[in-house]
């Protein structure tokens, strides 16, 4: 009994049994279910990083409508304070109307892939390339969003006692009062909140030095957790956060190839001329770029490898006059005091940008079989996989934003 169950045994194991004619993910070509798969993985991939682009008016442009799209703002009627006269009809009014216009641009990127390299890695390539993609193309479409609404006109610096980024230091970090005076100038603007409350966009840098404020609530003390936007992670001062490590920095650029800083070699009383040292300075390889010193923010109209020329605009037609000690330190000036870092946490309302789009344009995810390229690939020996997308932001209306400039516990740079 005993040796028939274990021919029982044997017998059933060679139903699993391969024929020969098994297919596999490493034959030669991708088929249409495999290339449905992944373009799904693709979207996944990228919309998870789409933190920017999900407060937006979504205008699709429809197919074979052009590329640009017309928004329409009209203005609101001014109060009508004087009373009628009995009997007479008062004059009518005209209403004005203004108009933003934008164009949608196309962005893709794409890998190459050997039939060798498909037929012989461990690692399934074509799906880590998938998810490289959709990486990219998040990323890429999150950073359009991203710099269009960093380009707004309001702003406040630090804590508000400073009017100038440079003069952000390690101690201007984000606060409550910092949210409350933002969402105060939204409501003064009379912008309307998402919802119940306005949204900001917040480096989690930034919100490490918020969350601890007793006045913080997470989404699930507030909010049902089905409903939350992607990347939430909490609320305070009727403004709910939504984290990203794709949130703006403000990061200024090494001076020198070799050097953060540079140092003043010669004293200079009252002159628009800085001898330095310190690092490897091409000539008028800093033209053009900000510089601190003492503490004062001056522009650089040229340099030599041991010289710069500043002014205290940023055309150059006013030449500074800068006094300084030998070895004084010159910071990098287009980020913060000392060249730390300045993090930008936006704070919007509804309708404050647009997001456009062409219909039958969005992320689309491309694959190419070994030998699609006809001749072009006589010996079926390359397969692609690829992204394109088209896509726009529009500032919409500028008083339904602001965009808040602080430092940081952590200075990114340094990370």
């Amino acid at each position: 009994m005993k040796f028939e169950n274990m021919a029982l045994l044997a017998l059933n194991l060679k139903l699993f049994d391969g024929n020969g004619n098994t297919n596999v993910t490493t034959d030669l070509g991708l088929s249409d279910e495999m290339k449905t798969y992944y373009s799904d993985y693709l979207i996944d991939q990228a919309e998870a990083k789409l933190v920017h682009n999900q407060f937006g008016q979504k205008r699709p442009i429809p197919e074979g409508k052009g590329k640009e799209v017309e928004f329409r703002k009209y203005d609101p009627l001014p109060k009508l304070t004087t009373p009628l006269s009995e009997g007479v009809t008062p004059n009518g009014q005209k209403i004005t109307m203004g108009t933003i216009k934008a164009s949608v641009k196309q962005y893709g990127g794409y890998v190459e892939l050997s039939d060798i390299l498909l037929l012989t890695a461990i690692d399934n390539n074509l799906t880590q390339a998938t998810k490289l993609l959709g990486s990219q193309a998040g990323r890429t479409l999150d950073t359009i969003t991203r710099e269009t609404l960093n380009g707004g006109q309001n702003i406040l610096v630090g804590d508000g006692t400073v009017l100038d980024r440079s003069l952000i230091t390690k101690d201007h970090k984000l606060t409550v009062d910092c949210i409350k005076r933002a969402a105060r100038h939204l409501k003064v603007m009379n912008a309307e909140p998402i919802g119940d409350s306005f949204v900001a966009v917040i480096h989690p840098d930034c919100s490490y030095d918020l969350t601890n404020d007793k006045e913080w609530k997470y989404p699930h003390q507030y909010q049902d957790t089905t409903e939350i936007y992607n990347g939430e992670i909490g609320k305070i001062g009727g403004v709910r956060f939504v984290e990203t490590t794709e949130a703006k920095i403000f990061h200024a650029k090494d001076l020198a190839s070799d050097a953060r800083e540079l140092k003043v070699s010669e004293k200079a009383t009252a002159s628009a001329t800085v001898k330095f040292t310190g690092g490897a300075v091409a000539t008028d390889e800093l033209k053009g770029r900000k510089v601190i010193i003492n503490e004062e923010l001056f522009y650089v109209t040229a340099n030599t490898a041991t010289s710069m020329t500043l002014s205290i605009v940023e055309d150059g037609a006013i030449a500074a006059s800068v006094t300084c000690d030998a070895d004084t330190v010159i910071y990098p000036g287009e980020a913060g005091a000392g060249g730390i870092d300045v993090y930008s946490t936006l704070v919007f309302g509804d309708n404050a940008y647009g997001v456009l789009s062409l219909s039958g344009g969005g992320l689309e995810h491309i694959v190419k079989q070994l030998g699609s390229a006809g001749t072009g690939d006589p010996l079926n020996q390359r397969a692609t996989a690829g992204w394109k997308a088209t896509a726009a932001t529009v500032r919409l209306v500028e008083a339904y934003m602001i965009r808040i400039e602080t430092a940081s516990t952590f200075d990114f740079g340094e990370n």
